[in-house]
This record gives structure tokens, sequence and C-alpha cells, in this order.
């Protein structure tokens, strides 16, 4: 095995003065994510701009027995494609694979590097009159090969599912440098086993997704969104299941928000305005959209006026433009950025039966104030999916010191409360590297073996982002 310093000079050579980054002060916006979390420094970062570049890359490491990280918009939470704090990892970033390689308006599919930005790949298909419906906070940055890494979910998961139900195709560089196309534009493939779908949240260990074929819709010509006051979580998960009903499959967004998100966000962006004229309890920012000769208006404001028979809404503010609807949103937007103001808090990305919401919400409320009165808890998200954001604001006297470890014990809690109730501690971040005890502490050995007979059969001598998700070989 040669010395990996060599492994670099050799890169230099294959990719290029770009493909190729060394130097500290070159390094430092691949050592930390959209959290602010950061481990240590990598080998070199490459940067190949071809499936080819990909695969001579890894072909490289596979030779040296270098570990590889997979790299794309730095939007991650769980710390998985961070390097590690050895300095021995090579971060290969896919920012410089970003074509759009081809739109098929009438079969509704476009193929894509990985390297794309979630925003530019939704700003093609808008130009052949499609959507590409994967809605997330990050779109202006993260990368379509980490939304598949991560089978990312977001906004408009109760209408068109997770990334994993966006997907019919995948081109994807195995640890040993082979490639393997599955580029198929097919809606019905029923050809053995679902290759492709095992990549799909693999978070990078088990291969490189350098393109994908993406399943497009027909874009929305009408939307009508609006914000509502309610005043329990019970009322929520109630008015959701009238907006099912009511609103069918034109249903596209229904979030569930505290009060105390609507006044972060004030904080965040003094622009905005106290949306009602009293505030209340909880908030639900709801949408619908919808194509051809459909009238949304008749039908949400029925759907309103059901809801203020059955004392399920409080008030509420219809947006009677795009404008409107869009200052009705940066509530949702501009909250997550008044809780990172206010520094280190807990953050999880958990699952119940949409039914559990409120019971869940109550029992691990109790559970945390238990431990600790004089936190602040904010727990917001997506009730057509059951994916909640149970995140937690330490004391804001506590010392810096004793922030990390109070809140780790919180966690622990809320998970114990989320096992009383069947549910998932990821539901669309992943597991990396903050989530793994927890993961593994939960499998059952089977579910381990299964998993480990997975990885192991994809990269035998664990190269491949070791560490997230499974522990290192």
């Amino acid at each position: 095995m040669r010395h990996p310093s060599d492994l670099v000079d050799i890169l230099e050579r294959q990719l290029g003065e770009r493909g190729v980054l060394r130097a500290p002060a070159d390094l430092a916006r691949y050592v930390c994510d959209w959290a602010g979390d950061r481990l240590g420094m990598p080998l070199a970062v490459a940067r190949p701009a071809s499936t080819a570049e990909v695969a001579e890359v890894v072909r490289l490491c596979h030779a040296h027995g270098v570990r590889m990280v997979p790299q794309g918009g730095h939007t991650g939470l769980v710390a998985g494609a961070l390097p590690d704090a050895d300095g021995g990892e090579l971060v290969i970033s896919l920012e410089r694979l970003n074509r759009i390689r081809e739109i098929d308006p009438v079969n509704f599919t476009m193929t894509v590097d990985a390297g794309c930005v979630l925003d530019t790949v939704k700003q093609a298909a808008a130009e052949h009159d499609c959507d590409f419906p994967l809605s997330l906070g990050a779109q202006g940055s993260c990368q379509i090969g980490g939304n598949i890494a991560t089978n990312a979910g977001g906004l408009n998961v109760l209408r068109h599912g997770m990334m994993r139900q966006l997907v019919l195709g995948l081109e994807v560089v195995l640890p040993d440098g082979r490639v393997w196309n599955g580029l198929h534009a097919l809606h019905k493939d029923n050809r053995g086993y679902a290759l492709a779908q095992l990549f799909l949240g693999s978070e990078g260990t088990l291969g490189i997704v350098t393109a994908a074929v993406l399943r497009l819709c027909p874009r929305p010509d009408q939307s009508r969104t609006a914000l509502l006051g309610l005043p329990s979580v019970e009322a929520v998960v109630a008015l959701y299941g009238l907006a099912r009903r009511d609103c069918s499959d034109l249903l596209t967004a229904f979030e569930l928000i505290p009060r105390r998100c609507i006044e972060l966000a004030m904080e965040a962006t003094p622009s905005l305005r106290d949306p009602m004229d009293a505030p209340s309890p909880w908030y639900v920012l709801m949408e619908v959209a919808a194509t051809g000769p459909v009238d949304l208006g008749v039908m949400i404001e029925r759907l309103l006026e059901r809801g203020l028979e059955r004392d399920l809404i409080l008030d509420g503010v219809l947006a009677g433009n795009e404008a409107q609807a869009q200052q009705l949103w940066q509530f949702r937007e501009s909250m997550l950025e008044g809780q990172r103001r206010r520094g280190e808090h807990l953050r999880t990305d958990i699952s119940v039966p949409i039914s559990a919401i409120p019971a869940f919400v109550e029992a691990a409320s109790q559970a945390v104030m238990a431990a600790s009165p004089r936190c602040e808890i904010i727990a917001y998200g997506h009730v057509g999916d059951g994916n909640l954001h149970f995140n937690i604001l330490p004391p804001a006297d506590m010392a810096e010191a004793d922030k990390r470890p109070h809140l780790h014990d919180l966690e622990e809690r809320v998970f114990t409360v989320l096992d009383d109730f069947g549910g998932s501690l990821s539901a669309e971040h992943g597991i990396g590297r903050t989530k793994q005890a927890a993961y593994l502490a939960r499998l059952s050995p089977l579910e381990r073996q299964l998993a480990g007979g997975i990885k192991a059969l994809f990269d035998p001598r664990g190269l491949m982002n070791p560490g997230r998700i499974l522990p290192p070989r």
C-alpha cells in the first residue's frame, strides 16, 4: 500500500489544477455543514468533473486504501459528509458534475448530474412546463446527489412522496471504481431486485451517485396558501383529516407551527408582521395546487368554513396573490434562522403515525419538562407525513460547556417516548454520525446482520464513507 500523499499527487496530475484542493484555506468550506458542525480536515478535496473522473478517483482510492467521503451541498444535519478528525479521508465533491443531461416533457422525466443544485433542477423543469416537486428550505444550495443519498423529504411529501418516489434510475460509481449504469427512464420496471433503491438513503456508504433520472409532474398553474390559527395540536390533526378529504390529492403542504416559531421568525426577519390580530397557540400553513379547470378558491373556502363550524380554526389569513403567499411561507423559512440564532440547541427529526402526533407531543413535552423545566420546546413539522422536528432550546443562562450533555440527555428522553409510539428517530435527515448510537441501539440482531451484509457486499474493504450509519469495519 502506498502513502496517501502519493495519491494526492496522482490525483493532481489526473484532474488538473481545478480538480484537487489541498491548501488549508481552500479546504475550509468543505469541513463545515449547515448546522455549523465540523470534525477535522480531509487529506484533500477531489473535484472530478465527469462520471469517468469520479470512477478514476475512486479506483485510485481503492488501490491506495484511502477512505472516501462523498460530499454534496454542505446542507446535512447529521455530520454524514464531514471528514474525520484524523485527516486521512479524501473528500470527493460532486459540485462540478452539474449538467442537465436531458428533459423529456412527454415522459415527464429528466436526467441530471448528481452535483446539480435542486433549485436549478426545478427551474429547468419549469422551462418545459413541468415541475420537480421536491421542496426544501435548502434548495438553493443542496444537490441532487445529496438528496438521493439522504432520501430527502421536505414540504411536499404528503402529495408527491420522498426522494425514493421521485427517482426512476441511477448511475453509481461503486467503491472499487466500477460504474453501474441504471439510468432507466421507465415508469414501470419489474425486472428483479430494485438495485437503485438500495442507494436511496444509503448516505454515500455503498457508492457515489453520479447521475439520476427524476420523475416530473405537470407544473401547477394555480395554488392557494393559507395560514390558520388553531387552539391545539388535536385541532391541527382533525383539520388535516378534513383537508385530505375536502381537497383530495391537491393538498401539497400542511405544516404545524407553534406560536413560538412565529415569534422567532419575526425576530429573525423584522419585516414580518404578526399575521393575525390575536395570537393563537398553534398555526397551520397549508397549500393546495392544481393544473387545469379546478376552482381551488371554492375548495379551500369550503374547508375553512367547515373548520370554523367545528371550532377547529380560531382565525386565518388566505393569500390573495403569489406575493402574499410568499410572505406567509417566509414565516416557515425564517423561524429556522430564529432558532439558529439562539445558539446550540437540540434538533430532532422524528416521525410517528399522524393520528399519534397530539399524544406524542404531549408525552414528550412532559418528559422533557420534568427533567429541564426551564428549557424551551419548539415542536413543528410536516403533519401530512407524521414528521416532527421536536427541537429544544436550553436555558439561556446555561453554561456553554453544559449545553451539549444536557441536550443529549433530553434527546434520549424524547427517543424513549418515541419508542412507545413505534416512531422513527430519523424521518428525513438520515443517520450519519450524530444519530448512529441511538439507531444501532434500536436495531434487532437480524436487522443489524442484514444491514452489515449489504455494506460488506458493496464495500468489503470499508472505504466508502466509513463510520456513517454503521460503525467502521
